[in-house]
């Protein structure tokens, strides 16, 4: 006899998306620690519209799932019946090279279409430190995930032009178009950006293209001490260059800070220059070979360790540090440290210790960087320490027009319950 939760089974699913794309979940389909009833894949944006129907007339809670590589994101759900898959809309709908746009579905994994746009010599210009672990278009869009290149190309938000997503009850829409200039409608692709699969399943989206650049320069500083991190940093950005990334790497004896340049030839070569002669001044500088990787991307945490991302104004980089090494050193509690310095995004893998002082330490960054206009949110986690610290902390005023949103779009909180900000 087949299982069932809430009168659905897998065939009930199988119905909609065929025998072989709906089964029983396993341990592996869990969502911090809270089991799924059932997995299902869909293979169209007419499949998923009748999988959301289905599950809200019989009030199943889904979680979205593309490559499955920040289901560590947010909060434990408070509940979770469904999986629903999007891997098998992997294709790309349209290019137009001449336009510098794509269309693609949103289970494409991120590194198949920058190889699809390599053959045309253009990229999309995000870089998600996810993308090398099989994220997918679709998941990046949702998490609003970028890497160090946001700096000169913006961050996923900037690049999506249009979108096609199913809402709870089933219900297609689209926003944008296919051209940068369409801005037509209200901007369901900025809103659906970051919203973490609670609004609706994204189906396709719609992206604005860049050239690839011809060549590359990697320029890094030794640091002594992290006031000259944030004086290196701010003197790059004050500069007459132009980088593509500007990134910090803090974890042990490595304190480097790394600046990508990207472009021609010759105006590679003049910015490469001008860099290493500005960074000159802070400590010693030397080029990054080919085969070496720029440093990038948030450390990665192990079974016990906590990982966070603090958002603070790029001139507070030297702060930044001085408050998460100083907190951990008292609590006794390892610190990794990445960041986007250009940017103001600084990633910190916190391990060793008791529990009680890592969620210290974590608390202690929040108290700091909220008062002066930040925020710390808990990226990876068990879901014990989850329950102790709250993974997006408080986002005051804007709670109360996030709910009416939720409220709006997903009227029966279907949609990755309790996963989001205010645990909406």
């Amino acid at each position: 006899m087949a299982t069932r939760t809430k009168n659905v089974s897998v065939e009930d699913l199988q119905n909609i998306v065929g025998e072989g794309h709906a089964r029983e979940a396993g341990a592996g389909d869990a969502v911090d620690g809270v089991p799924p009833s059932f997995v299902v894949e869909p293979g169209s944006t007419e499949e998923i519209a009748g999988l959301m129907k289905l599950a809200n007339d019989r009030d199943l809670a889904v979680a979205p799932r593309g490559g499955g590589t920040t289901m560590s994101l947010g909060n434990p759900p408070r509940a979770l019946d469904l999986i629903l898959g999007t891997t098998r809309m992997n294709a790309v709908v349209e290019h137009v090279p001449g336009d510098q746009v794509v269309r693609v579905q949103s289970g494409i994994r991120f590194g198949d279409l920058q190889e699809r746009l390599a053959g045309s010599d253009q990229m999309l210009g995000v870089d998600p430190p996810e993308a090398g672990e099989g994220a997918t278009v679709g998941g990046i869009v949702a998490a609003n995930s970028s890497g160090p290149r946001r700096y000169r190309y913006g961050t996923v938000r900037d690049l999506i032009i249009g979108i096609t997503v199913v809402l709870a009850d089933g219900t297609v829409a689209k926003a944008g178009g296919k051209v940068v200039k369409n801005v037509a409608g209200y901007d369901l692709s900025k809103l659906f950006t970051g919203s973490l699969g609670t609004l609706g399943v994204i189906a396709e989206c719609n992206f604005r293209l860049h050239p690839r650049p011809e060549t590359a320069r990697t320029v890094a500083v030794e640091l002594p001490d992290t006031a000259s991190a944030g004086a290196a940093s701010q003197a790059i950005l004050h500069a007459q260059i132009v980088p593509s990334a500007v990134e910090l790497v803090w974890d042990g004896e490595t304190r480097l800070l790394t600046i990508l340049i990207e472009g021609i030839p010759s105006g590679v070569e003049a910015q490469a220059e001008a860099a290493s002669h500005i960074l000159g001044g802070f400590g010693e500088v030397r080029e990054l070979a080919d085969d070496e990787a720029m440093p990038s991307g948030p450390p990665g945490a192990g079974d016990d360790a906590v990982a966070v991302k603090i958002s603070a104004p790029p001139a507070e980089l030297t702060g930044v540090l001085d408050s998460t090494l100083g907190a951990s050193s008292r609590l006794g509690v390892t610190p990794r440290i990445t960041g986007h310095a250009g940017t103001g995004v600084t990633y910190v893998g916190l391990s060793g210790g008791e529990e009680e002082a890592r969620a210290g330490v974590v608390e202690e960054l929040r108290e700091i960087w909220l008062r002066r206009g930040g925020s710390v949110v808990v990226r990876q986690a068990s879901p014990a320490f989850k329950e102790r610290v709250e993974a997006w902390g408080p986002i005051g005023t804007r709670l109360d027009l996030t709910r009416r949103v939720k409220d709006k779009f997903d009227p029966r909180g279907i949609l990755n319950p309790g996963r989001f900000v205010g645990g909406i």
